[in-house]
Order: C-alpha cells, then structure tokens, then sequence
C-alpha cells in the first residue's frame, strides 16, 4: 500500500520525507494480484499490461472494462465507487481493467481510491511479461516459474512461457528448498562478498523483502514458529531487521511503535532498533514515535 511503499523507501533510500510516495515519478497502480503497488512512472505497463490475461474471455472481459472506463470518465478523475457506478459495474471489477496498462489510481490507504485513465501504453503483453520477469527474479531470485505464477497473479502456463522465453539470459542454481533460476548478470552479485548491513531498519507490511511464498520462506526464517509469527494469515506485520536479519516483527498505532523480538537483544542493537523507528517519516503523527518492547 502506498504508505508502506513510503516505509520500504525510506529502508532503501537516504533522505525520503513523508511525502515522497507521491513524488510525480511514482504512480500507483493495481499490479500483482490486484493489490496496490506504487511503481515509476516510466514503468507502469511492465507490473499492469505484463498481466493481461491470454484466455480470450478474460481478455475481453479487460478490454471491454477499459473501455467502458476510458468512455465515461472522459479524462475526468473520481472514486473507483462512483467510476463503477457509471459504467454499471461493482467497484472491486474495475481492478480488472487494470491490465490493460490504461487505469492509474491513487490510494491513501484510507477512503476510497481514485482512478483516472491514460493512453495504452505501446509495448507488447510479452515483452511488458518477459521484464516483469526480469524484475522479480532480480528481487526476488533464485525463484522459478511456479512461484511467479503466484506472485504475479497469472496462470502456471503463462509463467512457464515468460520464462522460456528469457531462457538465455538465465543461469540454473541449486538451493537448499530445490533448482531455481537467477538472470545470469546477477550472477556476481551472488557471488560477491556481502556488504556490511545497516545497524537495524524496519520493513513494513508487505516489503518485497520477505514478499515471499510457499518453501522460500523457509530460506529467509529458519523457525517455524517464526515464520507463523510474521507471515500471519490475517495482515502481516512488519519485520524487524537487525544486521540483516530479521529478529522479530512490529506494528504501529499512531505514535506507538511495539516490537517483538524473538531473541535477546544487545543495549546496542535495541538503541538502533529505537533510533530507526525514531526515524520513521510517517506524516501527521503529532508528536515523537514511542517503541514499546514486547518481551
């Protein structure tokens, strides 16, 4: 969600205030899955149109959507409420349209979002798949076209197809959860000594850190009772990165940040924990974070 987008950049990048998830590079869209993703701008076909569905009534279905949208709102902006309305459709169908590259959004995570559209975007379904593919392995490898399928949201057979398709540009690897795939200019990086890692961030609900399914959790939390604790089935909370790992979870109301620590941590490593969260560029809080401990 768009405030969580602003804690994932904040983790990553020097300087984000709290209004940097609407810096005029960034849109929001619904991408994977049909959940809020706020992407660049300049890439926004690469996480909607790569998602167009290939069955011929799920793809009509999209397009007929789209251009019902684009005819009535006729360069206008308004709630996706009152947009499926006037296209006589139920609110939660306009995500639908979504893969067509042509509807934008903008979601406070409160209220009901806006929606507008825009000009189709000229790149090709496949070749828009063929770079989302790219983008996740990058993140998200080693991976395999099973778990794109899920992550994405489209169909085994589609993931399987992508991933053929760059079958050059790949590099096969073994894990300990099975044989995987990373893009073989990765491949360095991989083997390249790890930098040193900030002294503690912390990853909102969500982050593309631990954005992950199935047997790839047991890669990132070696416990299980760890991996209950953080990948709920109700709304994740955040993960706790101490040295790069993660050492607990967090949620917040308000001002009142409580972590949840799943080992003993050092004076150090609780003063940088606190110091981060001190950090944090949530707007209209009113007054200073205060970290609780719940241990």
């Amino acid at each position: 969600m768009p405030r969580a987008a602003l804690l994932s950049i904040h983790a990553r990048v020097e300087g984000a205030g709290p209004s940097t998830w609407e810096h005029p590079s960034l849109v929001q869209v619904w991408g994977p899955r049909f959940s809020t993703y706020v992407v660049p701008a300049r890439d926004h076909a690469v996480f909607t149109l790569a998602r167009l569905p290939e069955d011929g009534r799920a793809r009509r279905v999209a397009e007929d959507l789209a251009a019902r949208l684009q005819a009535f709102l006729a360069g206008r902006r308004m709630t996706d409420g009152e947009a499926g309305r006037g296209v006589g459709e139920d609110s939660n169908r306009l995500r639908y349209a979504s893969t067509t590259g042509t509807v934008l959004i903008r979601w406070a995570g409160a209220r009901a979002p806006t929606v507008w559209t825009v000009p189709r975007p000229t790149v090709e379904p496949l070749e828009a798949r063929r770079e989302l593919a790219r983008r996740y392995l990058h993140v998200f490898g080693p991976s395999t076209p099973a778990a794109f399928a899920v992550w994405a949201g489209i169909g085994p057979a589609q993931a399987e197809a992508t991933f053929d398709a760059l079958t050059r540009s790949l590099t096969a690897v073994r894990t300990p959860i099975g044989d995987a795939w990373i893009l073989s200019r990765d491949e360095p990086g991989f083997r390249d000594a790890a930098r040193p890692a900030a002294a503690a961030r912390l990853l909102p609900s969500g982050d593309a850190y631990y954005l992950l399914q199935g047997a790839d959790r047991e890669l990132l939390v070696s416990e299980a009772r760890h991996r209950t604790a953080l990948w709920t089935t109700r709304v994740w909370p955040g993960a706790v990165l101490v040295a790069g790992q993660i050492v607990g979870t967090w949620r917040r109301a308000h001002a009142n940040v409580t972590i949840q620590p799943w080992r003993r941590l050092s004076r150090a490593e609780r003063d940088a924990v606190e110091a981060e969260a001190a950090s944090l560029p949530l707007p209209a809080v009113g007054r200073s974070i205060v970290v609780r401990w719940d241990a």
